[in-house]
């Protein structure tokens, strides 16, 4: 399992995010951000291989972006919403960091999860 990994679940269905595109990056100056990992939620909104499980994890600012124009889209569904962005920050490199969004077409709430 990768150092940071997300789930989804949309509450507008009562069930998991199936599809959404995500991207994570990693502060490296004012507004400089830089790509270190992509996927796809699975059937159980699940995104456990955002990045490489033998990848180093380093403190620091990092971002998912979530692309939730697109999941909406595939259902004819309108959204507020185009992309998602979670910042936060990895204080203890040596933890595990789950970040779940909690999604609906017209609003969103995350936590930190375990």
């Amino acid at each position: 399992m990768s150092a940071i990994t997300t789930h989804i679940l949309d509450t507008s269905l009562g069930r998991p995010a199936e599809g959404v595109s995500i991207v994570l990056e990693i502060e490296m100056g004012e507004d400089n951000w830089e790509e270190i990992g992509r996927g796809v939620t699975d059937k159980d909104g699940r995104l456990r291989t955002l990045i490489s499980s033998d990848a180093r994890l380093h403190t620091g600012v990092y971002r998912i972006n979530f692309d939730v124009a697109e999941y909406f889209a595939k259902q004819e569904k309108e959204s507020f919403y185009t992309v998602i962005s979670i910042v936060f920050v990895v204080r203890d490199a040596a933890e595990h960091y789950h970040v779940p969004l909690l999604l609906n077409p017209f609003g969103y709430s995350t936590y930190r999860g375990s």
